[in-house]
């Protein structure tokens, strides 16, 4: 059955390592007959959250008019979410806590989905960007109900624009995407 698949690439660099990898993970995604759809955050505005609360008296509309509205309608109507980001100090990066943290307007209403999270960096050892991992287990896991991890796609050992091409990931995300 076809599944409706958003990725969300956190990548600033259009062509960057992370956005390459979520491109693969599209095409394999489109390949297996779902719908599927790239964001690329750094075409987006997504503003801070100001910690208002606005929203929660406002049966989840935010005070900012930017297109975290429209991310937003994305992930709920979504049955799998791709989360992508470089690894910056062993985090992930600031588009994509943005986005994480504008979530909270209606974060209960992204349940039971399906979640892949793609991370790319500089050095080669997993052991190291765990933590990065763990900050998007921390809101899927922790923040959102019925989610399932389905995969994590490390991009290691790549620094220059383009790397990730010459590694076997470039293949395991298209696969991971073919068979989400």
């Amino acid at each position: 059955m076809a599944k409706n698949v958003l990725i969300i690439s956190g990548s600033p660099r259009k062509g960057g390592n992370s956005d390459l990898l979520c491109d693969q993970f599209l095409l394999g995604a489109l390949d297996a007959g779902h719908k599927a759809e790239k964001i690329f955050l750094r075409d987006k505005e997504v503003g801070m959250c100001s910690g208002c609360n606005y929203c929660a008296s406002h049966s989840g509309d935010c005070l900012r008019r930017d297109d975290m509205t429209e991310i937003l309608g994305k992930m709920i109507a979504a049955d799998v979410i791709v989360l992508a980001s470089p690894v910056y100090f062993y985090s992930i990066n600031a588009q994509m806590k943005a986005l994480i943290d504008r979530c909270v307007a209606r974060y209960t209403e992204i349940s039971g989905k399906e979640f892949y999270y793609i991370v790319t960096a500089a050095d080669t050892d997993k052991n190291n960007i765990k933590t990065t991992v763990d900050c998007f287990r921390a809101f899927t896991v922790l923040c959102l109900e019925g989610t399932k991890e389905k995969g994590v796609i490390y991009g290691l050992g790549v620094w220059k624009m383009g790397e990730v091409k010459t590694l076997p990931v470039y293949k395991q995300a298209y696969d991971m995407g073919r068979n989400c």
